[in-house]
């Protein structure tokens, strides 16, 4: 997508580089390409269980050059947000892994583990460890008047074996324990995005991620186009029933479609489908099937309709493929 003058790519990871342990295929290629093209390229995480550096050793081993300042986090966002609203050396209690708490102490405060009198925030981010243990000193804090901190909200995580709970089912726990809502501070707030395209020195960065209500949610917050990839958590489904604020402006199986011309890729009339209004959106015609996801979505979005019919055995073949018909 060079053709659009992107001088930035923010790459979210899980689910759009790799899932786990296992690279997304084409994702080392793609990357390399956007760089030999004079592209920044940053790589933007809800996932607070690692440090950059962390992020890095595990890119690397999946065939991906990336140095640590490429890497922003949302345990980077959590522990800023922290430092904007606490004092110098409060107490924070970390519900998270020990790079959080590192961040935590960056951040010139002070990472606890239980609750007490002088806690003054609770922070929480991802950690295959964290158990009730962790979520009961939480929520006695949280129950104290702690200000609470959720690094991100989202409800699972990729993995090679398939979506696991993530951090947000872990937030929906404490939620509940002690009805108060956390201040979020990684995707979908815009800081991540705009602390990565600062620090790239970009004017028009592209986001690439898989989930809608973290990834393209959090780039529209933040003014920037969007490329939604499908192999994460979004689907064509969801898509289609994307509401305003978690609607990319551009779509593609995987991220190697970034050395495709970006209106190609854009969400809009595509050549060989046509989609009809009415009660129920009628689909005819014939071509790739991404291309008519793109030209679905955009009717569907601006109509409200989201049923959708295929007029013709073509047109329902690539409804079937999309998990549509």
């Amino acid at each position: 997508m060079s053709d659009a003058g992107y001088d930035a790519v923010l790459f979210d990871l899980d689910g759009t580089v790799y899932h786990g342990t296992q690279v997304i295929p084409g994702a080392p290629e793609t990357v390399t390409a956007v760089r030999d093209q004079g592209t920044a390229v940053r790589f933007v995480t809800n996932n607070a269980s690692k440090a950059p550096a962390d992020v890095v050793a595990h890119l690397k081993q999946l065939g991906l050059s990336a140095d640590a300042e490429e890497v922003h986090t949302s345990a980077q966002a959590g522990a800023a947000v922290l430092g904007e609203r606490l004092p110098e050396g409060a107490e924070v209690l970390v519900v998270g892994t020990e790079s959080l708490a590192d961040e935590v102490a960056a951040a010139g405060l002070k990472p606890v583990r239980k609750a007490g009198e002088a806690v003054a925030a609770v922070v929480q981010g991802h950690s295959p460890d964290n158990a009730w243990a962790d979520l009961a000193e939480a929520c006695l804090a949280i129950r104290a008047g702690a200000l609470w901190v959720a690094c991100n909200v989202d409800a699972t995580l990729p993995s090679e074996r398939g979506l696991l709970p993530g951090n947000g089912s872990m937030v929906a726990a404490l939620r509940t324990a002690t009805e108060v809502e956390p201040v979020v501070a990684g995707k979908p707030q815009p800081l991540l995005f705009e602390t990565a395209a600062r620090s790239a020195g970009a004017d028009r960065p592209l986001v690439v991620g898989d989930r809608l209500d973290t990834d393209i949610a959090g780039a529209l917050a933040a003014g920037l186009d969007v490329l939604c990839v499908l192999t994460g958590v979004a689907t064509p489904a969801t898509l289609v029933r994307a509401i305003p604020q978690e609607r990319p402006t551009h779509l593609s199986a995987d991220l190697t479609a970034l050395s495709r011309p970006a209106d190609e890729l854009r969400v809009g009339p595509r050549p060989g489908w046509q989609v009809d209004e009415g009660d129920v959106l009628t689909v005819r015609g014939e071509g790739d099937r991404l291309d008519l996801l793109r030209a679905l979505c955009a009717v569907a979005w601006r109509s409200g309709v989201t049923t959708v019919r295929a007029e013709g055995d073509t047109a329902g073949a690539a409804l079937t493929r999309l998990g549509l018909a």
